[in-house]
């Protein structure tokens, strides 16, 4: 039996390694972090409007076609090169699920071109 429980003694040491790290990791910024917030930490830095107005309020349709623009030009090639890589293996099947994907993909594109997302004024 002790066998068998001494088979175990790596898990607990990994499982109290991980357990140390990730509790440092959490604890650490709370400790060393410079806590003077200013006007410049507060205001808008990626997502265009005040992070703490309300919730509810509008905002531009721009936001929603640059996430149109993301899953049309970076998601596309996550699926492109592992159907290319296992394209002879897939049949007609998997080109024409992937020429139905692509098509999907181009009318997104063209929504996007008329909707002026690619001019960047």
């Amino acid at each position: 039996m002790t066998d068998l429980l001494g088979s175990y003694i790596p898990i607990a040491i990994f499982i109290g390694i991980s357990l140390v790290i990730g509790l440092a990791l959490l604890i650490a910024p709370f400790a060393v972090a410079y806590k003077a917030p200013d006007d410049e930490k507060l205001s808008a830095y990626e997502c265009g409007f005040n992070a703490f107005d309300d919730a509810r309020m509008k905002f531009d349709i721009r936001f929603y076609l640059v996430s149109i623009l993301f899953i049309i030009f970076d998601l596309e090639v996550a699926f492109l090169f592992p159907w290319a890589v296992s394209f002879k293996d897939m049949g007609w099947l998997g080109f024409w699920s992937m020429m139905s994907f692509l098509g999907v993909l181009t009318i997104g594109f063209i929504y996007e071109w008329k909707k002026g997302a690619l001019e960047w004024n």
